[in-house]
């Protein structure tokens, strides 16, 4: 009898392991529930082919990095006229690195001041032209690479840098992850329409302010998501700016048919605030 009880006990016990590790295994980041969006029809026709643009700019060259995961990576650097430890990196939407991200990039470094610019390439040298192409390519980042070429980025710049981050839509909430990455580094972030981090634990880890833009007719990234946001943010006890417009998702980019020349003016011109401020 005794025996047939520790037995149905360590049947139990197995049981429970196995039920709570698959519970952890399937428990998906907020970035990942992003990604899953590119699945929905409806995401993926709400962003048409972006208009074509060509950008060539007198300053910006790519550079490639060691990444801690025994790998390499490739960015866009615009490096500041005079040695300085303040940087932006900056997150491309789903389209991936294009020239519009380029362009937008060479315009904060102008803007800014004295400021080192790197844009991150999570898609690591791949570009979509088809929102189809976007929405493979967005759900084609795994959560460990992705950290690995931030976190390799970070490196590169040396443990005195100053780190400031900005993105949009995907690239909004891989913003916010960056500073969770930079630690202590962090100066300030930017996310434009980005999922935010739903764990309010790793929120409390924030070392800098957040700044986030986003549209209330948003159907994706939802005025419920934002509050929930708002809310989750002081309860870790940490600082979000928020920025609210009648105005639907990716109303910044100047390519998609939801652009709102009011509204992506005001955000830029608040985001470049804070910015400043943070950079000096």
């Amino acid at each position: 009898m005794k025996k047939l009880f520790l037995f149905s006990l360590l049947i139990l016990c197995s049981t429970f392991a196995f039920s709570q590790s698959k519970m952890a295994c399937c428990k998906q980041s907020s970035t990942q529930k992003f990604a899953m969006l590119a699945s929905n029809k409806a995401f993926i026709m709400s962003h048409a082919k972006p208009r074509p643009l060509h950008f060539q700019s007198s300053i910006g060259e790519n550079i490639t990095y060691k990444t801690p995961d025994g790998g390499s990576a490739t960015a866009y650097e615009l490096k500041a006229k005079k040695p300085t430890n303040n940087y932006l990196f900056v997150t491309h939407e789903w389209w991936g690195l294009n020239d519009y991200v380029k362009r937008e990039s060479e315009k904060m470094y102008n803007d800014i001041g004295n400021v080192n610019v790197i844009d991150i390439d999570l898609y690591e040298g791949h570009v979509a032209t088809t929102p189809e192409e976007a929405g493979k390519l967005m759900q084609g980042v795994k959560d460990d690479r992705a950290q690995a070429i931030i976190k390799g980025l970070i490196a590169l710049v040396g443990p005195k840098a100053r780190i400031a981050t900005i993105g949009w839509c995907f690239g909004g909430g891989w913003s916010l992850q960056t500073t969770l990455l930079a630690g202590i580094q962090a100066a300030g972030c930017v996310m434009y329409y980005g999922v935010p981090e739903q764990d309010v634990n790793r929120l409390r880890t924030l070392h800098a302010d957040v700044l986030g833009n986003f549209g209330n007719k948003d159907k994706w990234i939802t005025p419920k998501v934002v509050a929930k946001f708002d809310v989750d943010m002081k309860t870790a006890g940490k600082k979000l700016y928020l920025h609210q417009y009648d105005a639907d998702h990716a109303f910044a980019n100047p390519s998609s048919p939801n652009s709102n020349n009011a509204a992506a003016a005001d955000a830029y011109k608040n985001s470049l605030a804070f910015l400043k401020m943070r950079l000096k």
